[in-house]
């Protein structure tokens, strides 16, 4: 209990939590990202047939 005492009250827990927060946003972002990326180039293949 000390521990999420500490991580939301100090301002290490809460830089910490702010960084994994950030982090999953940016893995989030670049999984829609690349996935969307893949999904156009596979389209425009299939236009040009190959």
């Amino acid at each position: 209990m000390k521990a999420l005492s500490d991580l939301f009250s100090t301002s290490y827990g809460l830089m910490s939590v702010g960084v994994i927060a950030f982090t999953i946003g940016m893995g989030v972002y670049f999984y829609r990202y690349f996935n969307r990326r893949i999904e156009e180039d596979a389209a425009a293949a299939k236009l040009r047939g190959e």
